[in-house]
């Protein structure tokens, strides 16, 4: 008996990850679900399960490896900066170009500069911890942005500019903390022109590969059309990866190139794009998901309280959020016609999360003295920029009236495996096109538009607002419907009057009196005729060739360009036969 109980507990130990992770997985996702709701974003679900399943907490998995979870890191942000680029578009970066870029690249270092001032000449800190601090934490963060804004979508500039600034500076932000540890791991007094030709080669010749890499991997795809769907995320895969290692060999920034990579396969047309988009958003959330859940198994918070880090770490969020951080976006962004609320909006949105938190593992990865410390500080920093930044910029947003209603997700979506003609070389993909605001804008008629030949449009998903009363009398009727065979015919008699009643009561819309009346959302997916009106904010399926996207694009979003918004919402009141 005893020996069958040790071979029982020797059994469990050795499969504890595989039991573990599970669990600490499932308990993000279903508190994630909830929470979502309220504006807290996954990743700092996922922060505190690792958190609470780690070794301070339940013990469940306890994980002590700086090193390992470095190289897991890095892995991780390799796809999640990938789909980063993958979903910025060349419209919106031309859009904003210049102060997004701005911000990401000199923006970055401005706050590392700033940061650094404050740390060691205002408090006094070690020259070397207020330099690895400053550089480390210098970037903000995409995932914990695009979060928490999402049902408070911001003007289009501005987003955008948000967006991609958070997208893009991570690179910035390694590469700074690669050159600060390297010269301090060395005890090497790095010159000058040494250090700027190092910057330049990493800062030029990473997006320089990863853009050619892109290239060959699209003109591949499109020559090879695979059969099997699976193996374009294999491509995909070995895409990200590949960029990354090639470029690192080569002393480049294999951060800033798996970005470029990225940009350039999402702005190309390639076969199955719509599936690979699907594939590397799942892999990405995964990533920043197992990547949060790692680091906070990592942590221990006990540390902070024996180690006095508390107090320093309030210090060091505090000088970030509200003097590095704005006198970087109202320094960086002169001249470029920013009001003052959309630069203190910027400034505030500056959320640190995954790629600071990575980057604090690096000193420990090459033995610093002070590399736990630094770990625990940024640690510590990071969530307080999530709870306090992340839960208030909202109500920031409504606040200084620059949110809008954001664009809905549609329930429901339709994707296509495309199948090839090899003999024809026909090559063929499904996308999906978001027609432009306002949301009800009326535009033309579909057997108007001048489209590619032999594209096909195959579902149009349409949103409408609809009183709370009416939303009651349809769960009314599924009722009694559903009671309808259990009491014969009379009741069905019944019934069918009951909804001629209520049916003509809607219509002459005797619910929408009240101004202030709750409303719900009702989905509708409309085949595609000659003579269905498309709206403002309806999205339409394609399936067209490879060559013909940007095409099909440019014929359904110029179709809204003469249509004002007056005039739309005035026809939107109109009845429509197809809705």
């Amino acid at each position: 008996m005893y020996n069958f109980i040790e071979f029982l507990i020797t059994s469990i130990s050795a499969n504890i990850v595989y039991m573990a992770i599970p669990l600490i997985l499932l308990s993000v996702v279903v508190s994630a679900v909830h929470l979502d709701k309220k504006g807290v974003p996954v990743i700092l679900v996922a922060l505190f399960a690792g958190i609470i399943f780690g070794g301070d907490g339940l013990k469940l998995w306890q994980f002590s490896d700086m090193n390992l979870t470095n190289k897991l890191a890095n892995l991780a942000l390799v796809f999640v900066l990938f789909h980063g680029g993958f979903c910025t578009k060349k419209e919106n970066l031309k859009q904003v170009a210049l102060p997004a870029i701005g911000l990401a690249s000199w923006g970055v270092v401005l706050t590392a500069i700033f940061t650094f001032v404050c740390l060691h000449f205002i408090l006094g800190w070690d020259r070397n911890l207020s330099i690895l601090l400053s550089v480390i934490i210098s970037s903000t963060d995409a995932a914990a942005i695009f979060s928490i804004l999402r049902k408070q979508s911001l003007k289009s500039k501005l987003s955008s500019t948000i967006e991609i600034e958070s997208a893009a500076n991570d690179p910035m932000a390694v590469l700074l903390t690669l050159i600060a540890v390297q010269a301090l791991a060395s005890d090497a007094s790095t010159s000058l022109y040494s250090f700027v030709v190092e910057f330049l080669w990493k800062f030029l010749a990473g997006p320089a590969i990863g853009f050619f890499i892109a290239k060959f991997v699209v003109n591949l795809i499109n020559r090879l059309t695979p059969q099997e769907n699976s193996y374009y995320y294999i491509i995909l895969l070995c895409t990200a990866m590949f960029t990354y290692g090639f470029t690192e060999a080569v002393n480049a920034s294999g951060i800033l190139a798996v970005f470029t990579a990225g940009i350039a396969m999402g702005n190309m047309q390639f076969v199955h794009k719509q599936g690979v988009y699907n594939f590397s958003s799942a892999i990405s959330t995964i990533s920043n998901i197992l990547l949060f859940v790692l680091l906070g198994v990592l942590v221990s918070p006990h540390n902070w309280l024996k180690e006095g880090l508390i107090l320093k770490g309030v210090l060091l969020f505090a000088l970030l959020s509200f003097v590095a951080r704005p006198a970087a976006v109202f320094l960086g962004t002169i001249g470029m016609k920013l009001q003052f609320k959309d630069r203190f909006f910027i400034a505030w949105s500056g959320l640190r999360g995954a790629v600071p938190i990575v980057l604090a593992t690096y000193p420990i990865a090459y033995n610093l003295d002070n590399g736990m410390e630094i770990f625990n500080l940024v640690f510590f920093a990071v969530l307080l920029s999530l709870i306090v930044q992340g839960a208030s910029l909202g109500k920031i947003a409504s606040l200084l009236k620059l949110s809008s209603p954001s664009r809905p997700e549609p329930p429901y979506s339709l994707e296509f495996f495309t199948k090839n003609d090899m003999e024809m070389g026909q090559k063929i993909t499904v996308f999906t096109v978001d027609l432009p605001a306002p949301e009800g804008c009326k535009g033309p008629l579909i057997r108007d538009l001048k489209l590619p030949e032999n594209t096909l449009l195959l579902m149009i998903t349409r949103r409408k607002k609809v009183p709370i009363l009416f939303r009651r009398t349809q769960k009314i009727l599924s009722l009694l419907n559903q009671n309808t065979m259990k009491h014969g015919e009379e009741a069905k008699m019944l019934v069918d009057k009951a909804q001629e009643i209520i049916m003509e009561i809607n219509e002459k819309r005797y619910f929408h009196s009240g101004e202030n009346e709750e409303e719900y959302d009702v989905w509708q997916v409309l085949p595609p005729r000659g003579d269905t009106v498309l709206y403002g904010w309806d999205q339409i399926t394609v399936l067209a060739k490879v060559e013909d996207e940007e095409k099909v694009r440019d014929a359904l979003l110029k179709a809204f360009e003469n249509v004002t918004i007056k005039e739309g919402l005035h026809r939107f009141a109109d009845t429509d036969s197809n809705f």
